[in-house]
């Protein structure tokens, strides 16, 4: 496992984090049992982040009963605070004080506290955040508040969809710990100016979607069915045609096995290559994700020149969150 500071906090996490969204049950239904199991796992594998949100259904609960069983050090615990401005408020800006009026940035933030069972977090994010907020309101000053407080140890933003340049004037403010966004081989323009951006200013860069909510496994095929209630029934349909989404990824295919074992670790390598990249982090709610998830760290790192190969001709940069938020055009 690889580790690296996180901001000035003083502490190290894991360069590969535990996504606890699939706890929520929107990737297909599992067992509480087997969620926790595939946690344990991943901490005994030398993961120490984990990210979750209040709005990620039962992930918080799941992750506290999972938190209680563990018998290890404890792992750098982030979650998100849950806005109220229904959907859309990923999709386009909303004013701050429709997703979070004044009280909920703290009843969010003691909502999740008691449902994992912890008496603080080490990092609480906005759970969207959008520019034209600036840099102040009742939501920052909550945060602020709740930092103070001792009930939140470092305080961030998570970037709605793939405009990440649109919160370079929060990240110089010095007001924030951390950035988490969207960073992947058919997007990866957050790595040419938010992330050294944010290295400058010593903020931590969260990485998502690395597997672009898993198209870059490989797994999705022309026949490939979702189950109802898996969000990803609209995803990959919506904004492109299914089609050229397959062939995209089939033209990683020539960097397997030379470059990596799998699509999967290509597409983990991609983003951790980068050193700008304080922690990645993946579904891996399913033991057999963590295992070959964390096991791409231990294969060589991608050399700079394949690298840059992917990083430039073979992006495909599309917005597949609009059909989630406002439904097919």
């Amino acid at each position: 496992m690889q580790y690296a500071d996180f901001a000035r906090s003083g502490q190290k996490v894991s360069r590969l984090g535990f996504g606890a969204m699939g706890f929520a049950g929107w990737f297909g239904a599992q067992s509480e049992a087997d969620s926790i199991r595939a946690l344990h796992l991943a901490l005994d594998r030398g993961v120490t982040f984990i990210d979750t949100a209040r709005g990620y259904g039962e992930s918080e609960f799941i992750l506290g009963v999972a938190l209680g069983q563990w018998q290890g050090e404890k792992p750098f615990v982030a979650t998100k605070v849950e806005g109220l401005a229904g959907i859309t408020q990923w999709g386009t800006p909303v004013p701050a004080e429709a997703a979070f009026p004044k009280g909920q940035v703290t009843a969010s933030c003691e909502a999740s506290l008691r449902a994992m069972g912890l008496d603080h977090v080490d990092l609480l994010q906005l759970h969207t955040y959008w520019a034209n907020w600036g840099i102040d309101g009742d939501w920052m000053e909550e945060l602020q508040t709740l930092k103070r407080q001792g009930k939140v140890r470092q305080i961030g933003i998570s970037v709605p969809d793939h405009r990440s340049d649109m919160v370079l004037p929060i990240v110089a403010s010095g007001l924030i710990d951390s950035v988490q966004t969207i960073v992947n081989i058919f997007d990866p323009t957050a790595l040419e100016v938010l992330v050294p951006f944010c290295v400058t200013h010593k903020v931590a860069v969260i990485a998502r979607c690395i597997l672009d909510e898993g198209g870059l496994t490989g797994f999705l095929t022309p026949d490939t069915v979702f189950a109802e209630g898996d969000f990803r029934r609209d995803y990959f349909d919506g904004t492109v045609p299914r089609s050229s989404y397959i062939e995209k990824v089939a033209a990683l295919e020539g960097f397997i096995p030379a470059h990596a074992s799998s699509l999967a670790a290509l597409a983990i390598k991609f983003v951790l290559a980068d050193p700008g990249i304080t922690t990645a982090i993946t579904s891996m709610h399913v033991p057999a994700f963590a295992e070959a998830n964390i096991a791409a760290l231990d294969e060589p790192p991608l050399d700079s020149k394949t690298f840059r190969l992917l990083a430039t001709r073979h992006r495909f940069i599309k917005n597949f969150t609009n059909v989630k938020h406002f439904g097919k055009p």
